[in-house]
């Protein structure tokens, strides 16, 4: 559905006839207006006018509707059409969603499809309402404040995974590590998340650059310099998140490097006990092998003296293995 249509004027939002058709022919004759028209999860019938009366490419028509697009820029004959994938983190489940964004930008026109709940754009279009100076600059404008707000908030999203990754290495580290469960299926899942958002983030960087050093038709020349922050901005929240990746692959490596550990330590307790039982084991089994001709079997000290010796042999392996950190 269309969430909102307008017409700027030298900066200013202005009346505009209801029809498209009519609304872009006095943009385009007065020079100084332009047309912003903007959309949420549109059905093929919604969007088949606004195709039809911006002369939208069949392809980019086609990419805006069916969605799951990655990040790209593609220029056709008369627009140019922008895939931008806005995230989201819920930190009550610690999950990242990435929504979609589509910018279409022509003579006079710009045309944004908007699918998922986040990612609304009433915000940017309040504060370029705020900014006529920079709204006065037309379609090149709404492309750069919608870019810059998305890149933006990638920068965000990364600071509260930062966050709860610290949160995730001090269990991890914990003195009491032993008793935690899950937490290499918690790492795992962050990485998922990680990786969720390296898809929205990743994939920006060539369009990103093309707009802030190539030749792009429908984008003045002197915008290029704030595409050239916004790339900046991109290129840290990629920093950012490789961070990120790594940080969680060495947390993963060393929660099972402890996990390797404890089991060692585990092996040796048992293998201490088991040496321990061992002896009272051997020299029982040796007497109960009832032949008439053994050692001590008339001797009246001999039961006692066995005993001590089975004792004595145990409390000398304990005091072995315990100097030694086994038990």
């Amino acid at each position: 559905m269309i969430v909102d249509c307008a017409m700027y004027r030298d900066g200013r939002r202005s009346n505009a006839p209801e029809d498209f058709s009519d609304a872009l022919d006095e943009a385009r004759a007065t020079g100084d207006a332009f047309l912003w028209i903007g959309m949420h999860e549109p059905t093929e019938k919604e969007f088949e006018h606004v195709s039809q009366e911006f002369g939208l490419h069949p392809l980019a028509v086609e990419d805006a509707l069916t969605a799951h697009q990655r990040p790209k820029l593609e220029v056709y004959d008369d627009s140019l059409f922008v895939v931008l994938k806005p995230v989201s983190y819920d930190e009550d489940r610690d999950t990242v969603t990435a929504g979609e964004l589509m910018v279409f930008i022509g003579d006079s026109f710009v045309v944004t499809v908007r699918h998922g709940e986040g990612a609304a754009l009433s915000a940017v279009r309040r504060r370029l309402e705020h900014e006529p100076d920079v709204l006065r600059h037309g379609p090149t404008a709404v492309l750069y404040a919608v870019s810059d707000a998305v890149v933006d908030h990638y920068i965000d999203v990364a600071a509260e995974l930062q966050a709860d990754l610290e949160e995730l290495e001090a269990e991890v580290f914990a003195p009491n590590a032993a008793d935690t469960k899950n937490t290499a299926a918690r790492i795992y899942a962050f990485k998922r998340q990680v990786l969720e958002f390296r898809r929205a983030t990743t994939p920006l960087l060539l369009p990103m650059d093309r707009l802030a050093f190539g030749n792009v038709p429908f984008v003045h020349d002197h915008a290029r310099p704030f595409f050239r922050d916004v790339a900046d901005h991109l290129t840290k929240a990629n920093e950012y998140i490789e961070g990120l990746d790594r940080l969680l692959s060495d947390a993963l490596a060393a929660h099972l490097a402890q996990m390797g550990v404890r089991q060692n330590d585990d092996m040796r307790k048992i293998s201490a006990w088991a040496a321990m039982a061992a002896v009272p084991t051997m020299v029982a089994g040796i007497y109960g092998m009832n032949f008439d001709h053994m050692p001590e079997l008339r001797h009246a000290w001999g039961y006692p003296g066995v005993i001590l010796l089975m004792a004595g042999a145990c409390l000398g392996l304990h005091r072995m293995f315990k100097s030694r950190g086994w038990l």
